[in-house]
């Protein structure tokens, strides 16, 4: 099971997990959404408000694609494809990590 990396950085953020042969979990935080402009695999992932509870999921994001979100929430996991920890998470879920 893989630690979550937290992302700060612009340059971070802005990669995530692009590039990457093996996709780890990472969180960061941005209302601007997200891509998957040069991830090589699809990834799913949990978009949360201040309290960390679920708003949206998205599953399977395919590599080169676009989510855009309501700006409210800004907390984001970027997650491997079915990564067990958050495979069965809801909206609706308070998560933890």
């Amino acid at each position: 099971m893989y630690s979550i990396i937290k992302l700060t950085k612009f340059s971070e953020k802005m990669v995530g997990v692009a590039f990457k042969k093996n996709i780890t979990p990472v969180y960061f935080e941005t209302r601007w959404g997200l891509h998957t402009f040069f991830v090589r695999k699809p990834i799913d992932v949990v978009i949360c408000d201040d309290n960390f509870i679920v708003r949206k999921i998205m599953r399977n994001l395919k590599p080169w694609k676009v989510l855009f979100w309501d700006p409210r929430y800004k907390k984001v996991l970027e997650l491997p494809l079915n990564y067990k920890k958050y495979s069965k998470v809801k909206i609706g879920d308070r998560i933890q990590f």
